[in-house]
């Protein structure tokens, strides 16, 4: 392929998104908090590829991410940044831990778990209620405070202030921990413009919104689900106040970085491994129209494109988020019902960017050989990557359970696709 032909990383993301064959094929890992890996999978990736400088820092406590560091991301060739980055970069915004069932990493100074004598690490909001825990020798906080548990209010008028309770917004990574420093719109403008000036990597800001989530945050999984069958107008009271504080943090990003941004990503999980958590028909009625309201908002407010983090089934209703207005899908959980790769590729190729299913994290990449690894993300690229509309990623983030040989063979397998590619074009 001729040297002029080569596109830089934003121009490879943005072709796949919009359905145009790239160059090489567009990767991530890190952009999103759905995309990443866990602090000790990429302590021992590390470790195995001889790398002694920098820090393992997790930047998602909730789930234990890392953030990747430059000389990992440009190994590896990574082509999209997560423009919380620039956040928390000095020595004095992180500090040593070590971790119940791992390697000795840094959490965010802001973060002080209570650790109990049995290993248990317990977090606290502001005015001391328990909002979350990790077990001894887990790997993620679980949920324990649900502030409308007993019911739904008369109104909303304390919803901002309970939703910070929520382990997802009292235990949130960057760079919405700074969100309320006086001038932390400034503080993300300039350092997006950095990002952009300075790299030539497709830029994300992750938006949240989330919608279907909330109510389970907010009411507990259980009630939720019931809820939507038995008291949907009190769903529907509830998701109006949700979009409306949505709708309010929309319009700062856009202003902020709508022009300098490539994509917003959203999320709601609406899907379990056999199939979705409610009948499209309720996504329909409840949910659709709330979501195209906000996306609508973004596409007439800014440049970025619309990303949805969805895992789960959720083939049923692929349709639907498409024409709410969603872009591009992740973490296309082909290990779910009717999420088989050649399917979702000839039904929906066309009409949506699947970012992620690139390699079955369940039962593949951390228990097959690096040689099988290998042919298990080879034949899924050959796959997805036909007429772009693909970015790879793995299905969900890399976890600990993960051997660095297989995460090496993995992107190993996605160069020499790479250079197959080039050596046709």
């Amino acid at each position: 392929m001729a040297l002029n032909n080569r596109m830089n990383s934003r121009q490879r993301v943005l072709a796949s998104i919009n359905h145009r064959q790239p160059d090489r094929v567009p990767i991530d890992l890190g952009a999103t908090p759905s995309s990443g890996i866990s602090a000790i999978a990429y302590h021992n990736l590390k470790e195995y590829l001889g790398i002694t400088e920098g820090h393992t820092r997790v930047y998602d406590v909730v789930q234990e991410l890392a953030q990747p560091e430059d000389v990992i991301l440009e190994r590896f060739h990574v082509d999209a940044l997560d423009i919380g980055r620039l956040f928390n970069t000095d020595d004095s915004d992180w500090y040593d831990i070590q971790l119940p069932n791992g390697p000795q990493v840094q959490y965010p100074s802001w973060f002080h778990p209570r650790r109990l004598a049995d290993g248990t690490l317990e977090a606290y909001s502001p005015d001391g209620a328990l909002i979350a825990k990790r077990p001894p020798y887990a790997t993620f906080y679980d949920q324990t405070y649900f502030p409308y548990l007993d019911g739904y209010p008369s109104d909303y008028s304390d919803l901002p202030s309970v939703m910070p309770k929520v382990l997802w917004a009292g235990l949130v990574h960057s760079p919405w921990d700074h969100a309320g420093e006086p001038d932390f719109w400034e503080q993300l403008r300039a350092k997006a413009i950095y990002l952009r000036e300075n790299t030539d990597k497709a830029l994300m800001v992750v938006v949240g919104c989330n919608l279907f989530e909330w109510g389970t945050f907010l009411r507990r999984l259980d009630n939720f689900l019931m809820d939507l069958l038995l008291q949907p107008d009190e769903v529907a009271r509830l998701l109006d106040a949700l979009v409306e504080i949505h709708l309010q943090t929309l319009e700062k990003v856009c202003n902020a970085v709508g022009d300098v941004v490539d994509i917003a990503r959203f999320g709601d999980d609406l899907g379990t491994n056999q199939g979705p958590f409610m009948d499209p028909k309720i996504y329909r009625s409840l949910f659709k129209p709330r979501h195209k309201i906000m996306l609508d908002y973004v596409k007439e407010h800014s440049q970025m494109h619309t990303f949805l983090h969805s895992c789960g089934s959720i083939y049923r209703m692929i349709p639907d988020l498409i024409d709410a207005g969603f872009e591009i899908l992740n973490p296309v959980q082909i290990n779910s019902r009717d999420m088989e790769p050649e399917r979702l590729k000839q039904e929906f190729g066309a009409d949506v960017t699947f970012w992620g299913g690139g390699a079955n994290t369940r039962d593949v990449l951390n228990q097959a050989s690096p040689e099988e690894v290998k042919d298990h993300v080879t034949e899924l690229l050959e796959i997805f990557m036909p007429g772009g509309g693909y970015v790879f990623n793995t299905v969900h983030n890399i976890l600990p359970d993960v051997p660095p040989e297989n995460i090496v063979a993995m992107f190993e397998a996605i160069e020499e696709y790479s250079q197959k590619m080039e050596a046709t074009q």
